[in-house]
Protein backbone atom coordinates (compact mmCIF):
# COMPACT_ATOMS: atom_id res chain seq x y z
CA UNK A 1 0.00 0.00 0.00
CA UNK A 2 1.21 3.26 -0.56
CA UNK A 3 1.85 5.91 2.04
CA UNK A 4 -1.27 7.78 2.84
CA UNK A 5 -1.39 11.56 3.69
CA UNK A 6 -4.06 13.42 4.98
CA UNK A 7 -3.85 17.20 5.03
CA UNK A 8 -7.40 18.01 6.26
CA UNK A 9 -9.82 16.66 9.08
CA UNK A 10 -13.77 15.34 8.06
CA UNK A 11 -15.44 18.48 9.82
CA UNK A 12 -19.18 19.67 9.08
CA UNK A 13 -19.40 17.41 6.63
CA UNK A 14 -16.55 18.65 4.68
CA UNK A 15 -12.69 18.43 4.56
CA UNK A 16 -11.06 20.95 6.68
CA UNK A 17 -7.88 22.56 6.87
CA UNK A 18 -6.50 22.55 10.31
CA UNK A 19 -6.26 26.07 12.71
CA UNK A 20 -2.49 24.60 13.03
CA UNK A 21 0.53 22.96 10.94
CA UNK A 22 1.45 20.22 13.39
CA UNK A 23 1.12 16.65 12.04
CA UNK A 24 0.41 13.10 13.10
CA UNK A 25 3.32 10.40 11.24
CA UNK A 26 2.32 6.88 11.27
CA UNK A 27 4.80 4.22 12.00
CA UNK A 28 4.30 0.38 10.64
CA UNK A 29 5.58 -1.29 13.79
CA UNK A 30 6.35 -4.89 11.43
CA UNK A 31 8.98 -2.28 9.47
CA UNK A 32 9.41 1.20 12.04
CA UNK A 33 8.73 2.78 8.22
CA UNK A 34 6.49 5.64 8.19
CA UNK A 35 2.97 4.73 5.83
CA UNK A 36 1.36 7.96 6.38
CA UNK A 37 0.46 10.81 8.27
CA UNK A 38 -2.40 13.08 9.60
CA UNK A 39 -2.81 16.54 11.11
CA UNK A 40 -2.72 16.66 14.56
CA UNK A 41 -6.08 18.24 16.25
CA UNK A 42 -5.47 21.23 18.38
CA UNK A 43 -8.14 22.94 20.86
CA UNK A 44 -8.90 24.77 17.98
CA UNK A 45 -9.97 21.87 15.69
CA UNK A 46 -11.98 20.53 18.68
CA UNK A 47 -14.08 23.73 19.02
CA UNK A 48 -14.70 23.50 15.13
CA UNK A 49 -16.10 19.68 15.69
CA UNK A 50 -18.15 20.21 18.78
CA UNK A 51 -19.88 23.55 17.12
CA UNK A 52 -20.28 21.27 14.00
CA UNK A 53 -21.95 18.19 15.88
CA UNK A 54 -24.40 21.11 18.10
CA UNK A 55 -25.56 22.83 14.95
CA UNK A 56 -26.59 19.24 13.48
CA UNK A 57 -27.80 17.75 16.77
CA UNK A 58 -30.05 21.52 17.54
CA UNK A 59 -31.25 21.75 13.88
CA UNK A 60 -35.19 21.92 14.17
CA UNK A 61 -35.14 19.32 11.06
CA UNK A 62 -31.71 17.89 11.55
CA UNK A 63 -30.58 14.04 12.42
CA UNK A 64 -31.92 14.08 15.89
CA UNK A 65 -35.76 15.01 14.91
CA UNK A 66 -35.76 12.50 12.11
CA UNK A 67 -37.59 9.56 12.40
CA UNK A 68 -35.65 6.22 13.58
CA UNK A 69 -36.84 4.46 10.21
CA UNK A 70 -35.28 7.41 8.15
CA UNK A 71 -32.41 7.63 10.27
CA UNK A 72 -31.83 3.65 9.87
CA UNK A 73 -31.90 4.54 6.27
CA UNK A 74 -28.76 6.10 6.09
CA UNK A 75 -27.00 4.09 8.82
CA UNK A 76 -28.10 1.68 5.94
CA UNK A 77 -26.16 3.25 3.30
CA UNK A 78 -23.49 3.84 6.09
CA UNK A 79 -22.60 0.00 6.32
CA UNK A 80 -22.76 -0.17 2.55
CA UNK A 81 -20.18 1.84 2.54
CA UNK A 82 -17.74 0.18 4.92
CA UNK A 83 -18.44 -2.84 3.49
CA UNK A 84 -17.11 -1.89 0.09
CA UNK A 85 -14.14 -0.60 1.95
CA UNK A 86 -13.77 -4.03 3.85
CA UNK A 87 -11.04 -4.88 1.88
CA UNK A 88 -8.58 -1.89 2.45
CA UNK A 89 -9.82 -1.39 6.24
CA UNK A 90 -8.17 -4.27 7.57
CA UNK A 91 -5.34 -3.66 6.03
CA UNK A 92 -4.68 -0.04 7.28
CA UNK A 93 -5.28 -1.62 11.04
CA UNK A 94 -2.96 -4.29 10.38
CA UNK A 95 0.22 -1.86 8.91
CA UNK A 96 -0.27 0.54 11.95
CA UNK A 97 -0.85 -1.79 15.09
CA UNK A 98 0.45 -4.95 13.96
CA UNK A 99 -3.02 -6.82 13.86
CA UNK A 100 -2.41 -10.27 11.90
CA UNK A 101 -5.31 -9.46 8.84
CA UNK A 102 -7.13 -13.06 9.48
CA UNK A 103 -8.08 -11.19 12.87
CA UNK A 104 -8.68 -7.62 11.27
CA UNK A 105 -10.91 -8.77 8.64
CA UNK A 106 -13.36 -9.74 11.37
CA UNK A 107 -12.93 -7.34 13.69
CA UNK A 108 -12.47 -4.04 11.26
CA UNK A 109 -13.68 -5.05 8.34
CA UNK A 110 -16.90 -7.13 8.77
CA UNK A 111 -17.77 -6.21 12.80
CA UNK A 112 -18.61 -2.41 11.93
CA UNK A 113 -21.21 -2.56 9.42
CA UNK A 114 -23.50 -5.39 11.31
CA UNK A 115 -22.99 -3.09 14.07
CA UNK A 116 -24.38 -0.38 12.34
CA UNK A 117 -27.62 -2.54 10.74
CA UNK A 118 -27.84 -4.00 14.27
CA UNK A 119 -28.62 -0.66 15.92
CA UNK A 120 -30.53 0.52 12.95
CA UNK A 121 -32.97 -2.12 13.02
CA UNK A 122 -33.08 -1.96 17.30
CA UNK A 123 -33.84 1.75 16.98
CA UNK A 124 -36.57 0.90 14.59
CA UNK A 125 -37.77 -1.43 16.99
CA UNK A 126 -37.95 0.42 20.52
CA UNK A 127 -41.07 2.52 21.41
CA UNK A 128 -39.97 6.17 21.02
CA UNK A 129 -42.29 6.68 24.12
CA UNK A 130 -45.05 5.04 26.11
CA UNK A 131 -48.22 5.60 28.43
CA UNK A 132 -48.14 5.01 32.12
CA UNK A 133 -51.36 5.42 33.87
CA UNK A 134 -50.25 6.41 37.22
CA UNK A 135 -51.05 6.15 40.76
CA UNK A 136 -52.01 9.37 41.52
CA UNK A 137 -54.96 9.90 38.73
CA UNK A 138 -52.60 11.21 36.17
CA UNK A 139 -50.56 9.46 33.28
CA UNK A 140 -47.61 9.96 32.61
CA UNK A 141 -45.88 10.16 29.09
CA UNK A 142 -42.35 8.60 29.13
CA UNK A 143 -40.05 9.93 25.91
CA UNK A 144 -36.88 8.96 24.66
CA UNK A 145 -34.70 11.28 22.92
CA UNK A 146 -31.75 11.38 21.84
CA UNK A 147 -28.35 13.11 24.64
CA UNK A 148 -26.90 15.14 22.46
CA UNK A 149 -23.22 15.40 21.32
CA UNK A 150 -21.27 12.80 21.85
CA UNK A 151 -17.45 13.03 22.30
CA UNK A 152 -16.06 9.74 21.17
CA UNK A 153 -12.30 8.45 22.27
CA UNK A 154 -11.35 5.50 21.00
CA UNK A 155 -8.01 3.06 21.05
CA UNK A 156 -5.63 1.78 18.65
CA UNK A 157 -6.03 -1.87 19.84
CA UNK A 158 -8.92 -2.86 18.11
CA UNK A 159 -10.19 0.82 16.43
CA UNK A 160 -12.68 0.55 13.70
CA UNK A 161 -14.32 -2.50 15.89
CA UNK A 162 -14.31 -0.22 18.98
CA UNK A 163 -15.18 2.80 17.36
CA UNK A 164 -18.68 1.20 16.16
CA UNK A 165 -19.21 0.09 19.53
CA UNK A 166 -19.93 3.87 19.96
CA UNK A 167 -20.48 5.38 16.69
CA UNK A 168 -23.34 3.09 15.56
CA UNK A 169 -25.41 3.00 18.54
CA UNK A 170 -25.20 7.12 18.88
CA UNK A 171 -25.90 7.54 15.22
CA UNK A 172 -29.08 5.42 15.80
CA UNK A 173 -30.29 6.95 18.97
CA UNK A 174 -29.81 10.51 17.06
CA UNK A 175 -27.37 12.04 18.52
CA UNK A 176 -24.36 13.35 16.62
CA UNK A 177 -20.51 12.37 17.70
CA UNK A 178 -16.80 13.72 17.63
CA UNK A 179 -14.89 11.18 16.98
CA UNK A 180 -10.83 11.21 18.31
CA UNK A 181 -9.16 8.15 16.93
CA UNK A 182 -5.64 7.11 19.12
CA UNK A 183 -2.72 8.73 17.26
CA UNK A 184 -1.56 5.45 16.34
CA UNK A 185 -4.56 4.59 14.39
CA UNK A 186 -5.66 7.12 12.60
CA UNK A 187 -5.52 6.25 8.66
CA UNK A 188 -8.06 3.70 9.41
CA UNK A 189 -10.71 6.68 11.19
CA UNK A 190 -10.30 8.57 7.98
CA UNK A 191 -11.68 6.02 5.93
CA UNK A 192 -14.42 5.57 8.48
CA UNK A 193 -15.01 9.32 7.72
CA UNK A 194 -14.75 8.74 3.57
CA UNK A 195 -17.72 6.17 3.94
CA UNK A 196 -19.82 8.47 6.08
CA UNK A 197 -19.59 11.22 3.56
CA UNK A 198 -20.39 8.54 0.81
CA UNK A 199 -23.11 7.37 2.58
CA UNK A 200 -24.70 11.23 2.84
CA UNK A 201 -24.95 11.16 6.84
CA UNK A 202 -25.49 14.93 7.07
CA UNK A 203 -23.19 17.76 7.81
CA UNK A 204 -21.85 17.59 11.21
CA UNK A 205 -23.68 14.16 12.34
CA UNK A 206 -20.24 12.51 12.24
CA UNK A 207 -16.91 14.41 12.68
CA UNK A 208 -13.91 12.64 12.71
CA UNK A 209 -10.64 14.58 14.61
CA UNK A 210 -7.44 12.89 15.49
CA UNK A 211 -4.94 14.20 17.82
CA UNK A 212 -3.22 13.48 20.98
CA UNK A 213 -4.17 13.43 24.99
CA UNK A 214 -4.26 17.28 25.17
CA UNK A 215 -7.20 17.68 23.01
CA UNK A 216 -9.10 14.07 24.14
CA UNK A 217 -8.83 16.58 27.49
CA UNK A 218 -10.02 19.08 25.75
CA UNK A 219 -13.12 17.42 24.18
CA UNK A 220 -13.95 15.67 27.50
CA UNK A 221 -14.53 18.92 29.38
CA UNK A 222 -15.67 21.09 26.13
CA UNK A 223 -19.04 22.49 27.13
CA UNK A 224 -20.69 21.57 24.00
CA UNK A 225 -20.36 17.68 24.90
CA UNK A 226 -23.36 16.18 26.53
CA UNK A 227 -21.73 12.65 27.02
CA UNK A 228 -18.27 11.31 26.38
CA UNK A 229 -17.67 7.33 25.92
CA UNK A 230 -14.15 6.42 26.26
CA UNK A 231 -12.26 3.02 25.68
CA UNK A 232 -8.91 2.96 27.07
CA UNK A 233 -6.62 2.45 30.05
CA UNK A 234 -7.61 2.43 33.40
CA UNK A 235 -5.06 5.72 34.79
CA UNK A 236 -6.90 7.60 32.03
CA UNK A 237 -10.69 6.77 32.35
CA UNK A 238 -9.95 8.10 36.03
CA UNK A 239 -8.67 10.83 35.12
CA UNK A 240 -12.24 11.05 32.49
CA UNK A 241 -14.36 10.11 35.07
CA UNK A 242 -13.35 12.91 37.66
CA UNK A 243 -13.94 15.56 34.95
CA UNK A 244 -17.50 14.38 34.39
CA UNK A 245 -18.36 13.94 37.59
CA UNK A 246 -17.34 17.53 38.16
CA UNK A 247 -19.29 18.49 35.04
CA UNK A 248 -22.09 15.96 36.06
CA UNK A 249 -21.82 14.58 32.53
CA UNK A 250 -22.92 11.05 31.39
CA UNK A 251 -19.73 8.75 30.64
CA UNK A 252 -19.16 5.45 29.93
CA UNK A 253 -16.04 3.81 30.46
CA UNK A 254 -14.33 0.81 29.15
CA UNK A 255 -11.01 0.00 30.65
CA UNK A 256 -8.53 -2.27 31.11
CA UNK A 257 -8.13 -5.86 32.48
CA UNK A 258 -6.20 -8.70 34.10
CA UNK A 259 -9.17 -11.64 33.28
CA UNK A 260 -8.41 -15.33 34.17
CA UNK A 261 -8.99 -18.73 32.24
CA UNK A 262 -10.38 -21.29 35.03
CA UNK A 263 -9.15 -24.68 33.69
CA UNK A 264 -11.47 -27.44 35.69
CA UNK A 265 -9.94 -30.68 36.01
CA UNK A 266 -12.24 -32.39 33.62
CA UNK A 267 -11.05 -29.68 30.63
CA UNK A 268 -10.33 -31.16 26.97
CA UNK A 269 -8.00 -27.70 26.40
CA UNK A 270 -6.49 -30.02 22.91
CA UNK A 271 -9.84 -30.04 21.17
CA UNK A 272 -10.18 -26.20 22.09
CA UNK A 273 -6.77 -24.98 21.24
CA UNK A 274 -7.90 -22.41 18.18
CA UNK A 275 -10.59 -21.03 21.23
CA UNK A 276 -7.53 -21.09 24.27
CA UNK A 277 -5.68 -19.10 21.66
CA UNK A 278 -8.63 -16.55 20.97
CA UNK A 279 -9.11 -15.92 24.60
CA UNK A 280 -4.92 -15.70 25.57
CA UNK A 281 -3.22 -14.26 22.73
CA UNK A 282 -5.30 -13.04 20.13
CA UNK A 283 -4.18 -9.81 18.48
CA UNK A 284 -1.05 -10.20 19.60
CA UNK A 285 -2.07 -10.24 23.32
CA UNK A 286 -3.05 -6.37 22.79
CA UNK A 287 -7.21 -6.86 23.76
CA UNK A 288 -8.11 -5.57 27.22
CA UNK A 289 -10.58 -8.53 27.93
CA UNK A 290 -8.09 -11.49 27.37
CA UNK A 291 -7.49 -13.86 29.96
CA UNK A 292 -3.45 -13.52 30.70
CA UNK A 293 -3.84 -15.56 34.01
CA UNK A 294 -4.44 -19.33 33.27
CA UNK A 295 -5.55 -20.79 36.42
CA UNK A 296 -4.52 -24.41 36.61
CA UNK A 297 -5.65 -27.70 39.31
CA UNK A 298 -2.51 -28.45 40.92
CA UNK A 299 -3.41 -32.04 39.95
CA UNK A 300 -3.40 -31.20 36.08
CA UNK A 301 -0.38 -28.63 36.44
CA UNK A 302 2.24 -29.46 34.22
CA UNK A 303 0.21 -30.83 32.03
CA UNK A 304 -1.64 -27.41 31.27
CA UNK A 305 1.41 -26.08 31.54
CA UNK A 306 3.10 -27.72 28.56
CA UNK A 307 -0.22 -27.36 26.55
CA UNK A 308 -0.01 -23.35 27.11
CA UNK A 309 3.70 -23.35 26.38
CA UNK A 310 3.19 -25.64 23.48
CA UNK A 311 0.51 -23.06 22.07
CA UNK A 312 2.68 -20.06 22.62
CA UNK A 313 6.19 -21.60 20.72
CA UNK A 314 3.51 -23.24 17.94
CA UNK A 315 2.21 -19.34 16.67
CA UNK A 316 3.92 -17.69 13.85
CA UNK A 317 5.52 -14.54 14.66
CA UNK A 318 5.95 -12.07 11.47
CA UNK A 319 4.23 -9.68 9.01
CA UNK A 320 0.59 -9.18 10.29
CA UNK A 321 -0.59 -8.70 6.45
CA UNK A 322 1.14 -12.17 5.87
CA UNK A 323 -2.20 -14.66 6.27
CA UNK A 324 0.37 -17.44 8.15
CA UNK A 325 0.88 -15.10 10.79
CA UNK A 326 -0.85 -15.65 14.17
CA UNK A 327 1.14 -13.38 15.91
CA UNK A 328 2.19 -9.69 14.66
CA UNK A 329 4.47 -6.67 16.12
CA UNK A 330 3.36 -4.77 19.59
CA UNK A 331 1.87 -1.59 18.38
CA UNK A 332 5.45 0.68 18.96
CA UNK A 333 8.86 0.46 20.37
CA UNK A 334 7.67 2.17 23.74
CA UNK A 335 4.90 -1.04 23.68
CA UNK A 336 7.36 -3.64 23.39
CA UNK A 337 9.71 -1.80 25.76
CA UNK A 338 6.84 -1.79 28.28
CA UNK A 339 6.05 -5.29 27.75
CA UNK A 340 9.86 -6.33 27.90
CA UNK A 341 10.34 -4.39 31.58
CA UNK A 342 7.43 -6.85 32.83
CA UNK A 343 8.99 -9.79 31.23
CA UNK A 344 12.21 -8.71 33.33
CA UNK A 345 9.89 -8.87 36.47
CA UNK A 346 8.73 -11.87 36.14
CA UNK A 347 12.41 -13.87 35.83
CA UNK A 348 13.50 -11.72 38.86
CA UNK A 349 10.63 -12.65 40.82
CA UNK A 350 11.38 -16.30 40.18
CA UNK A 351 8.54 -17.61 37.82
CA UNK A 352 9.39 -20.03 35.64
CA UNK A 353 9.93 -19.25 32.05
CA UNK A 354 8.52 -22.03 29.75
CA UNK A 355 8.30 -20.16 26.34
CA UNK A 356 9.51 -17.36 25.16
CA UNK A 357 10.73 -14.19 26.94
CA UNK A 358 12.89 -12.59 24.24
CA UNK A 359 13.05 -11.02 20.64
CA UNK A 360 12.23 -13.59 17.08
CA UNK A 361 14.80 -13.45 14.69
CA UNK A 362 13.23 -10.97 12.64
CA UNK A 363 15.26 -7.87 10.94
CA UNK A 364 12.99 -5.11 11.72
CA UNK A 365 9.48 -4.27 13.51
CA UNK A 366 8.69 -4.18 17.65
CA UNK A 367 8.24 -8.07 17.84
CA UNK A 368 8.43 -10.05 21.25
CA UNK A 369 7.89 -13.95 21.59
CA UNK A 370 4.49 -15.27 22.37
CA UNK A 371 5.46 -15.73 26.31
CA UNK A 372 4.56 -18.00 29.00
CA UNK A 373 5.50 -18.27 32.69
CA UNK A 374 4.92 -21.12 35.30
CA UNK A 375 5.31 -21.37 39.43
CA UNK A 376 3.81 -17.62 39.12
CA UNK A 377 2.38 -16.31 42.51
CA UNK A 378 -1.68 -15.05 42.04
CA UNK A 379 0.11 -12.11 43.85
CA UNK A 380 3.01 -11.13 41.87
CA UNK A 381 3.22 -8.45 39.44
CA UNK A 382 2.96 -10.54 35.82
CA UNK A 383 -0.14 -11.83 37.89
CA UNK A 384 -1.62 -8.43 38.85
CA UNK A 385 -0.74 -6.20 36.43
CA UNK A 386 -2.61 -5.53 32.80
CA UNK A 387 0.96 -6.20 30.39
CA UNK A 388 -0.88 -5.91 27.23
CA UNK A 389 1.04 -8.27 25.38
CA UNK A 390 1.55 -11.92 24.44
CA UNK A 391 2.53 -12.79 27.83
CA UNK A 392 0.83 -15.30 30.24
CA UNK A 393 1.06 -16.61 33.79
CA UNK A 394 -0.21 -20.19 34.61
CA UNK A 395 -1.48 -20.38 38.44
CA UNK A 396 -1.98 -23.10 39.90
CA UNK A 397 -5.01 -23.51 42.18
CA UNK A 398 -6.34 -26.44 44.45
CA UNK A 399 -10.06 -26.52 44.38
CA UNK A 400 -13.13 -24.53 42.78
CA UNK A 401 -13.42 -22.47 45.64
CA UNK A 402 -9.67 -21.74 45.31
CA UNK A 403 -9.76 -21.15 41.59
CA UNK A 404 -12.62 -18.42 42.25
CA UNK A 405 -10.65 -16.68 44.85
CA UNK A 406 -7.26 -16.28 42.50
CA UNK A 407 -9.61 -15.11 39.70
CA UNK A 408 -11.34 -12.22 41.44
CA UNK A 409 -8.57 -11.40 43.65
CA UNK A 410 -7.69 -8.49 41.02
CA UNK A 411 -8.51 -4.51 40.89
CA UNK A 412 -9.82 -5.78 37.43
CA UNK A 413 -13.40 -7.64 36.23
CA UNK A 414 -13.71 -7.15 32.46
CA UNK A 415 -13.75 -10.35 30.77
CA UNK A 416 -12.69 -14.43 31.76
CA UNK A 417 -13.55 -17.90 30.81
CA UNK A 418 -14.24 -21.43 32.65
CA UNK A 419 -12.99 -24.39 30.46
CA UNK A 420 -15.00 -28.07 31.85
CA UNK A 421 -17.01 -30.60 29.67
CA UNK A 422 -19.68 -29.95 32.34
CA UNK A 423 -22.31 -26.95 31.02
CA UNK A 424 -23.50 -26.54 34.55
CA UNK A 425 -20.33 -26.65 36.31
CA UNK A 426 -18.86 -23.87 34.03
CA UNK A 427 -22.18 -21.96 34.19
CA UNK A 428 -22.16 -22.15 38.10
CA UNK A 429 -18.75 -21.31 38.47
CA UNK A 430 -18.64 -18.66 35.89
CA UNK A 431 -21.64 -16.74 37.86
CA UNK A 432 -19.31 -16.76 41.00
CA UNK A 433 -16.26 -14.64 38.69
CA UNK A 434 -16.98 -10.72 39.55
CA UNK A 435 -16.22 -9.76 35.99
CA UNK A 436 -18.70 -8.59 33.92
CA UNK A 437 -18.36 -10.51 30.70
CA UNK A 438 -17.37 -14.31 31.10
CA UNK A 439 -17.66 -17.15 28.78
CA UNK A 440 -17.28 -20.86 28.63
CA UNK A 441 -14.70 -22.54 26.54
CA UNK A 442 -15.03 -19.85 24.28
CA UNK A 443 -15.80 -15.91 24.32
CA UNK A 444 -17.04 -13.34 22.22
CA UNK A 445 -18.74 -10.03 22.69
CA UNK A 446 -21.89 -10.66 20.74
CA UNK A 447 -23.19 -7.33 19.66
CA UNK A 448 -26.60 -8.82 20.80
CA UNK A 449 -25.14 -8.91 24.70
CA UNK A 450 -24.14 -6.01 27.16
CA UNK A 451 -20.32 -6.00 27.14
CA UNK A 452 -18.30 -3.79 30.37
CA UNK A 453 -16.73 -4.32 33.65
CA UNK A 454 -16.98 -4.10 36.84
CA UNK A 455 -14.37 -2.38 39.24
CA UNK A 456 -11.18 -0.96 37.98
CA UNK A 457 -12.32 -2.23 34.42
CA UNK A 458 -14.97 0.86 34.25
CA UNK A 459 -18.64 2.14 34.34
CA UNK A 460 -21.47 1.38 31.92
CA UNK A 461 -22.31 -1.52 29.11
CA UNK A 462 -21.74 -1.35 25.19
CA UNK A 463 -23.09 -3.42 23.39
CA UNK A 464 -26.75 -4.70 23.03
CA UNK A 465 -30.08 -3.21 24.06
CA UNK A 466 -28.04 -1.65 26.75
CA UNK A 467 -25.58 0.49 24.56
CA UNK A 468 -28.21 2.06 22.65
CA UNK A 469 -29.87 2.84 25.94
CA UNK A 470 -26.52 4.79 26.83
CA UNK A 471 -27.15 7.36 24.16
CA UNK A 472 -31.06 7.92 25.29
CA UNK A 473 -32.79 10.08 27.47
CA UNK A 474 -35.96 9.85 29.26
CA UNK A 475 -38.12 12.00 29.71
CA UNK A 476 -41.17 12.38 31.76
CA UNK A 477 -44.48 14.46 31.16
CA UNK A 478 -46.79 13.65 33.45
CA UNK A 479 -50.98 14.36 32.14
CA UNK A 480 -53.27 16.07 34.51
CA UNK A 481 -56.60 14.15 34.45
CA UNK A 482 -59.01 16.83 34.03
CA UNK A 483 -57.32 17.48 30.30
CA UNK A 484 -59.61 16.29 27.48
Amino acid sequence: MNTLDYSHFYIGGDWIAPAGRQTLDVINPATGQRVGSVPRAGGADIDNAVSAARKAFDDPDGWSRWTPTRRAETLERFATELENRAGEMPQRVSMQNGMPITVAEGFEGSFPPVMIRYYADLMRELPAEERRPGLLGGTTLVVREPIGVVGAITPWNVPQGISSLKVAPALAAGCTVVLKPAEETVLDAMLLAEAAHAAGLPAGVLNVVPGGREVGAHLVAHPGIDKVSFTGSTAAGRSIAETCGRLLRPVTLELGGKSAAIILDDADLTSRLDSLYGVTLLNNGQVCWLNSRILAPRSRYDEIVDVVSDLARSQVVGDPLDRNTTVGPLVSERQRARVEDYIAKGKSAGARLTAGGGRPNLDAGWFVEPTVFADVDSTSVIAQEEIFGPVLTVIPYTDEADAVAIANNTEYGLGGTVWTEDAKRGERIARQVRSGTIGINAYANDPTAPFGGVKSSGLGRELGPEGLAAFLELKSVYLDPTLS
